[in-house]
């Protein structure tokens, strides 16, 4: 193993706005109901980037993130004043591509415009489903009709690149439902679609009161299987487990993330993933509680961790997030991201190649159909490597 150079790895910036009108009941994110701070949140964002400005060394952002919460809460100003912000402590890359994360219930033709001016050229609309039974479900506080006229606005403001946020697997939900959900969505024409297995995760609503009529792993694959079929019929390929995207309309931000990337990331409860001068990476959070992020953004007391990933731990963490995408990497790239020689995962790739989870074409890896369905199995080929 030698030291990677942060010079030759990619940095991104996610940006984390911590409210939301409602808190979903499926929701694990660090999200909070409550009165929005706008004008002081914003102070404390860029007091907090210019804290962690030295890990940027010298490297341009190219991609930024604001996800949530619901950062379309915020409005297009605060947003502008953000962006300036980060241009005047970090340089941005000529083609820096700038998401913004929208609810349908929280936005309208003139806040998307209000982002496109203030410099975003990307959106991610959580829509989740159309059908609207299934969003009262899930609690959330649009209608059918908004998610459709926030992707018409989308497209109105000048946004040509956006994506769709879709679950599947809901209470009750069938077939057919589902596929008519995938239907909707590609017939607005987005970029991207983000398509996610609902799951009940800890600490959520959901977890401690599941609800009813969830459907059994069978159907939910039978679900998911027709409804990528629509996806791929629909012109969109499937570059990331959840994630599909038309051709060479892939999220930048997100392939940055799995390829092993390096991101800032600031606001409460952000993460960070930092190769340092020295070739030691670092992960980071940031305090939770937007109060306590508030009180002490700008000084050290705002970390809520900070530590290094140990060499034992370093290829499990390199592969559960390069693995999650189905292109194809070579022992350069897992070099210079990670550091990792491949001839020291020899036994894992030999294991994994014999199990039909990946296959080596010429000097590359590349996950299988197989390797994606059983993703945990091939992950943990890694865990003693």
């Amino acid at each position: 193993m030698s030291a990677p150079n942060p010079q030759n790895i990619p940095l991104s910036l996610y940006v984390h706005i911590p409210w939301c009108v409602r808190k979903c009941p499926y929701c694990d994110f660090n999200s909070h109901e409550g009165q929005v701070e706008e004008a002081a949140y914003v102070s404390a964002l860029l007091a907090d980037l210019e804290q962690d400005q030295h890990y940027a060394q010298g490297r341009p952002i190219h991609s930024i993130f604001f996800g949530g919460g619901t950062p379309s809460l915020f409005s297009g100003e605060a947003i502008k004043q953000i962006l300036q912000g980060v241009a005047q402590r970090i340089p941005l890359s000529a083609n820096c591509e700038i998401t913004l994360e929208a609810n349908p219930g929280t936005v309208e033709q003139a806040r998307f415009d209000a982002y496109r001016e203030a410099g975003v050229n990307r959106l991610s609309i959580g829509v989740q489903s159309f059908n609207q039974q299934h969003l009262q479900r899930l609690g959330r506080i649009h209608s059918n009709d908004e998610a459709i006229k926030a992707a018409t606005a989308a497209r109105q403001a000048g946004f040509d690149n956006f994506n769709l946020d879709l679950m599947f697997a809901l209470p009750g939900q069938t077939e057919v439902e589902a596929v008519e959900d995938v239907l909707q969505a590609a017939a607005l024409n987005p970029s991207h679609i983000s398509h996610y297995h609902l799951t009940m995760e800890p600490n959520t609503v959901f977890a401690k009161y599941p609800p009813e009529q969830l459907p059994d792993e069978e159907a939910s694959w039978e679900i998911q299987d027709i409804c990528e079929r629509e996806l791929e019929s629909a012109g969109y390929e499937n570059y990331e487990v959840s994630a599909w995207a038309k051709p060479n309309q892939q999220c930048a931000h997100n392939l940055n993330y799995w390829r092993f990337g390096d991101y800032l990331g600031i606001g409460a409860g952000a993460h960070g993933k930092i190769t340092q001068a020295d070739g030691s990476i670092i992960r980071t959070a940031k305090k939770k509680a937007p109060a306590h992020f508030l009180r002490d953004s700008g000084s050290a007391a705002v970390y809520a961790s900070k530590a290094a990933i140990s060499p034992q731990a370093l290829p499990f963490e390199y592969m559960l997030n390069r693995l999650r995408l189905s292109e194809p990497f070579d022992a350069v790239e897992l070099k210079t991201y990670s550091g990792i020689n491949s001839e020291d995962l020899s036994a894992a790739f030999a294991e994994a190649i014999e199990q039909q989870l990946l296959v080596k074409q010429g000097n590359y890896w590349r996950r299988t159909g197989k390797g994606r369905d059983y993703l945990n199995n091939l992950l943990e080929l890694f865990l003693a490597s």
